[in-house]
Parts: structure tokens; C-alpha cells; sequence
């Protein structure tokens, strides 16, 4: 029995031999596949922030109203003038005036806008003492303005032309810059 027991020890003693030896491979395996691992990694360089320098804004343009210009149309007595200034919105604010031969005088105020070379405008006149309002068209052409007419409708009391991509201009009544008057 002695015999027995001894072989057991001795069995018992390789078996933890044979276990030790196996883990001391397996962390061997472990270290040296991690260090290579390790070692295989990108290494990252650290480069500096590229510096963006914002440059001062700009300066918006501002378009400053030219102050008045005044244009007008004179015939065989008859006499249309008129007076204005653009805002650097195009926006037109200004006086129009009709002297006709064999017709009543009126004159009145004149708002409306720019488009593109066209003033487009509501004047607001009193003629034999109604007050009235009638859209107003004048094509900018080499320095001068030249009215526009076509088919209108009233809606509101208000005259209004039908369609303005139809609206006709006349050179005869072409009005040229003058001297504004001072008041």
C-alpha cells in the first residue's frame, strides 16, 4: 500500500508540474503576443492646431440716398414736373406735378419703389379739390424718364394698370433732369 500511495504523490507531483509549466507557457504566450501588439500600434504624432485668423468683417455698403432729383417735361404750355429721392432701398418718396394745356392742374405726392429701370409708384393728387389716387409708371433711360402708359382698372379708388409687363413708352413724353427748386 505504501507503494500505492506513493505512486499517487508522485503522480499528484507531475500533474502540478505539468500544470505549472502549462501556465507558465500560456503567460509567456500572453506577454509576449501583447508586446507585440503593443508595438504594432500606429503611432499618432501630435500636430499643432492650424491657427485661423478671422479676418475683420466688411465694412456693408451703404448706398446714401443722392437726395432729390427732379426732372421735367415742358410743351407747347403744357408742363409736367417731378421730384424724388431713392433710399438705398429703392424706395421713391417725392412730389409729381401736371399742368396740362386745357386741363385742371394737380399735383401731389408720389411714393413707390425702384424695379430695376422702372419707378413704379401710387401718386396721390387733388384735382379740383377730389383727392385721387392713380399708379404711376416712368421708364429711367439715359438719365431721363420716360411715363408709361396702359389698361387700367380701378379697385379701391384706386386707378392701377392692368398688366405692367404690357405697359407702353411714349418718348414724347420723355421728362429730363432739371435744377430742383428750392422751396
Amino acid at each position: 500500500m505504501r507503494m500505492d500511495f506513493f505512486l499517487f504523490k508522485v503522480t499528484l507531483y507531475y500533474n502540478h508540474k505539468i500544470k505549472i509549466t502549462i501556465m507558465r507557457r500560456v503567460l509567456t504566450l500572453t506577454t509576449l503576443i501583447l508586446t507585440v501588439l503593443v508595438s504594432c500600434k500606429k503611432e499618432t504624432t501630435t500636430t499643432e492646431p492650424v491657427q485661423i485668423t478671422p479676418s475683420p468683417p466688411k465694412e456693408a455698403e451703404i448706398v446714401e440716398p443722392a437726395g432729390d432729383q427732379c426732372y421735367a417735361w415742358r410743351a407747347n404750355g403744357s408742363i409736367i414736373e417731378m421730384s424724388f429721392n431713392v433710399n438705398s432701398h429703392q424706395e421713391v418718396n417725392g412730389k409729381l406735378s401736371y399742368n396740362l394745356v386745357g386741363k385742371d392742374r394737380n399735383e401731389g405726392t408720389l411714393i413707390g419703389n425702384m424695379k430695376g429701370d422702372t419707378l413704379i409708384a401710387d401718386y396721390t393728387f387733388s384735382s379740383e379739390g377730389v383727392s385721387s389716387v392713380r399708379e404711376v409708371a416712368f421708364l429711367q433711360k439715359d438719365g431721363t424718364f420716360i411715363e408709361g402708359y396702359g389698361d387700367v382698372v380701378t379697385a379701391n379708388d384706386k386707378v392701377s394698370f392692368k398688366d405692367k409687363t404690357k405697359l407702353k413708352f411714349d418718348a414724347k413724353n420723355t421728362l429730363t433732369k432739371v435744377d430742383c427748386k428750392v422751396e
